[in-house]
This record gives structure tokens, sequence and C-alpha cells, in this order.
């Protein structure tokens, strides 16, 4: 209730704006509908490839082979094996990532070390190439250079921190 009146008052404001400085909000909301499509084709490509990728590592089984290399290395280090395919298509995919966080929740034990790791690895990284792909295709940055790199460090120290940290605070 609150909500909708909000963004009623917000839009009653632009529109009053609009009228006192006389601005034809009509076309200029159709002019930036027209930007916003233009953007949208620009990035159309990338999310695309982002899609189909992110459902050819989930079909085809890397995913769980991936999670089998790594494990005895997580498992050192005190993160659990269980979530690893989580951290791994998290930078990929944000619907990919919270359907696999479901799974794994009604899977798990309510409250146990695996599934808080799991809320916070999901609340504490990013859709990594998605972002990019997205910013990136909007403004028309052919080269990234440093930004996958420094985004992928920040995911894993997002990993295996949100097991430090649901350890150190939680358990």
């Amino acid at each position: 209730m609150i909500g909708g009146f909000a963004v009623l008052s917000v839009l009653a404001f632009i529109i009053g704006w609009a009228i006192i400085k006389k601005t034809d909000v009509f076309s200029v909301f159709i002019e930036g509908a027209k930007d916003g499509m233009n953007s949208a084709i620009g990035i159309l490509p990338a999310l695309c490839f982002l899609m189909t990728a992110v459902g050819m590592i989930r079909e085809s089984g890397a995913l769980e082979y991936i999670t089998e290399i790594l494990s005895p290395i997580i498992d050192k280090i005190g993160f659990p094996p269980e979530v690893l395919p989580l951290a791994v298509i998290r930078p990929f995919s944000g619907s990919g990532a919270l359907g696999f966080y479901e799974e794994l929740c009604r899977n798990l034990k309510t409250g146990s070390f695996e599934e808080m790791t799991a809320s916070v690895l999901m609340g504490g990284s990013e859709t990594t190439f998605y972002t990019v792909a997205v910013y990136y295709g909007a403004v028309g940055i052919k080269k990234g250079r440093n930004t996958v790199p420094a985004a992928l460090s920040a995911d894993i120290a997002a990993a295996i921190l949100s097991a430090f940290f649901v350890n150190l605070l939680l358990r």
C-alpha cells in the first residue's frame, strides 16, 4: 500500500515538475525508451552467450567434474564441497545460482554450516560475467583488461571468506 503510494507520488512529482518547466513529457519518455531499446539490443548477444554457456556447464556434467577435482583442496581450507558448484556458477548467472541455491537448501539441514555458507556466498558475491557483459555492452567497452581477473579474485575471496566467517561467527 505504502509502496504504491510512493511510486504514484514520485510519478506525480515528475509530471508536475515537467509541467512547471514546460517540458513535453511524452516525447522525452519516448526518446528515453528508444535509448533503452538500443542498449538492450546492444547487450543481447552477450546475454545469449552467457545463458547458453551456463546451460552447457550445468547439463554437461562439467560442474560436477570441477567439484570432484577441487574437493580435496577446498576441504583443506574449510570450504564445504557441497557449496562449490554454487561458487562456480555464481559468477556466470544469478538465476542459475539461485536455482542451485534453492536446490541446495532443500537438500541440506536448515542452519547447517553448508546452508549458512551458501547463504553468505549468495549475498557476498556477484554475477561477474553477467555484470561485465551488461555494463560493458551498454557503453561499448571492448577491452576490459583487468576487470574480469579482479572481479573473479573478489568472487574467490567471497567464497573462502563466506566459509571462514560462518565458521567464526555462526558456529
